[in-house]
C-alpha cells in the first residue's frame, strides 16, 4: 500500500460547541464549519485537514446510524490517509483485509465525492483510506 500523504487528522467531539471554543480559543485555531457542527482548521502545515468531527456524523459516515455501537471502543480522534486513487483506496482495504484486519465500512464514495474505507486501530483511533479529487489537482489538470 503507498500513502500519499496524510489527509487529515482531529478529535471526534461530542460536543461541537466545546471542541470549537477549545480548539479555537486556547490554540487560536481559526475553523470554518463545513456541515453543522463539523469544522475545519485553515493555515496548519502538516495534514491537509485539522477537523472537528462530530462522533454522531462519524458513526454515520461509518455504521449508517448516528448512534456509536456499543460494542466498539468510542474513538477520541479520527485519521485519514489519502491515496492515490479510488481504486487505490479498494486496493489498501483488500490488503489491511488480508493481513487481518477488521473493515468497518467497505470502499465506498461519501455524498461529498470523496471515496473512502474505514476500520479501527487497536488505541480506537477511526483511521480511513481516502481519495479526494480536491487533493489531486495534477490529475483534473488543475
Amino acid at each position: 500500500m503507498e500513502i500519499g500523504f496524510l489527509a487529515g487528522f482531529g478529535p471526534i467531539t461530542r460536543s461541537g460547541d466545546e471542541g470549537l471554543a477549545f480548539w479555537s480559543t486556547a490554540f487560536g485555531i481559526r475553523f470554518d464549519e463545513m456541515a453543522p457542527d463539523y469544522y475545519h482548521a485553515h493555515d496548519l502545515s502538516g495534514a491537509n485537514v485539522f477537523g472537528l468531527w462530530p462522533l454522531a456524523q462519524a458513526a454515520e459516515a461509518t455504521f449508517g446510524t448516528p448512534e456509536w455501537p456499543t460494542d466498539r471502543p468510542v474513538p477520541q480522534s479520527w485519521i485519514e490517509f489519502e491515496m492515490a486513487s479510488p481504486d487505490a483506496v479498494a486496493d489498501g482495504e483488500a490488503e489491511l483485509a488480508a493481513g487481518g484486519h477488521e473493515i468497518l465500512v467497505g470502499t465506498h464514495q461519501e455524498p461529498w465525492g470523496q471515496w473512502s474505507t474505514r476500520l479501527q486501530s487497536p488505541e480506537g483511533i477511526l483511521v480511513g483510506l481516502s481519495y479526494l479529487a480536491d487533493f489531486h489537482p495534477e490529475r483534473s489538470g488543475g
